[in-house]
């Protein structure tokens, strides 16, 4: 048996063969969707990421034979831990060739290290925020991730069983065909329109979208505080994710609900598909990076939904559908074929319910894990 080495990470250039790793690891798959490395290279180091604001955190390689073989992070979130008042850390960005030994020696790295910090239990993989890497791809192994999404090799789950990891909750993905608009919906949209005074803000620029770029984080944190593993997201949190994401939004598929007052009280964010541009861009803007993603944001078949809210106080009044049926009317304007949803909760049953009211499949499960600390 060759030796497994577990590395810290203790510079850029090791953070770089970090993100790298994945590149190499699925560089035969035709599923897997590589995220832009500058990116992923930022959110690891201090001065880039304000999550370190409130988060600790430990990468590691394993090496064997002076070659890669796997990674692993692991995060103590101190906003979280407060909010749930239990000392859970995370594991996050877990890969690795198909060799148990390698997992094991990983996880091990990530668990001691979240013991010694006084942690009592690991749940994963999570990142940094709700934003950021969440869970592990258990079902739906043909079909390409969104951008908001992870493909994972299958054996990751066999693995962590092995090693004693748990299931804590799963999260479902849909692909919605978009043939055309309901009567039914629009009756509906019209109704609550009438009857709360609602209007739906529709965007021709980002200049425009901008402007509620805040108070769509505001309202972000509000609706989802009581979600599982969601944190607040701080201004310098929301200022950071308006300038990773705000350039790959097409201003069409951005809609917002405000009420007579032209308060904010709902929002559903879709983005044109771009797993097929950022395939064929290797991870890399330049030199060819930017062109397939400008591309693919010009005249979409495929959309991916990324985010949704409504204001808690008012989710009774059908904002949703307003929302949804606004994004239908301007998908079907566009020529847009289907769409592919993020993860929703498995105990979300309302949003559960709106998805599968439409022509649908229900194709990918990702899995967050848990493990005791003994």
């Amino acid at each position: 048996m060759m030796a497994i080495d577990i590395f810290e990470c203790a510079n850029k250039v090791d953070l770089k063969r970090f993100v790298e790793f994945p590149y190499w690891l699925y560089r035969n798959n035709t599923y897997w969707v590589p995220p832009l490395k500058s990116d992923e290279l930022k959110a690891l180091i201090v001065r880039y990421n304000p999550a370190y604001d409130f988060c600790e955190a430990k990468w590691w390689l394993a090496v064997c034979e002076g070659e890669v073989v796997g990674r692993i992070g692991a995060i103590v979130n101190h906003a979280h831990i407060k909010k749930v008042g239990e000392k859970i850390g995370r594991f996050s960005r877990f890969e690795c060739i198909n060799d148990i030994r390698v997992a094991q020696a990983l996880l091990q790295t990530a668990e001691n290290w979240l013991k010694s910090k006084g942690m009592t239990k690991v749940e994963g993989p999570l990142g940094f925020s709700n934003l950021d890497h969440q869970g592990l791809l258990v079902d739906g192994f043909d079909f390409i991730p969104s951008i908001g999404s992870q493909y994972h090799f299958s054996y990751y789950k066999s693995h962590l069983e092995k090693l004693g990891y748990q299931k804590a909750i799963d999260w479902l993905e849909f692909r919605i065909f978009v043939k055309s608009v309901p009567d039914k919906a629009k009756r509906v949209a019209e109704v609550v329109e009438k009857r709360f005074g609602f209007k739906v803000v529709h965007f021709n620029s980002k200049s425009q979208m901008k402007l509620y770029a805040t108070d769509i984080f505001k309202l972000l944190n509000e609706a989802y505080k009581d979600l599982f593993a969601v944190v607040h997201l701080s201004n310098k949190m929301t200022e950071y994710y308006i300038n990773r994401y705000m350039s790959l939004l097409n201003p069409r598929f951005v809609k917002v609900v405000e009420n007579k007052n032209k308060e904010l009280i709902g929002f559903i964010i879709a983005i044109p598909s771009l797993s097929r541009a950022l395939q064929k861009s290797k991870g890399k803007l330049f030199p060819f990076g930017w062109y397939y993603l400008m591309k693919a944001l010009k005249n979409p078949k495929e959309v991916d939904l990324l985010l949704a809210a409504v204001d808690p106080k008012k989710q009774h009044t059908g904002a949703a559908s307003l929302l949804i049926h606004a994004l239908q009317v301007e998908m079907h304007t566009q020529g847009v074929e289907a769409v592919e949803t993020t993860g929703v909760f498995e105990t979300n049953e309302k949003a559960l319910k709106s998805w599968r009211a439409h022509d649908h499949i229900q194709h990918k499960r990702k899995r967050c894990w848990q493990k005791e600390l003994v």
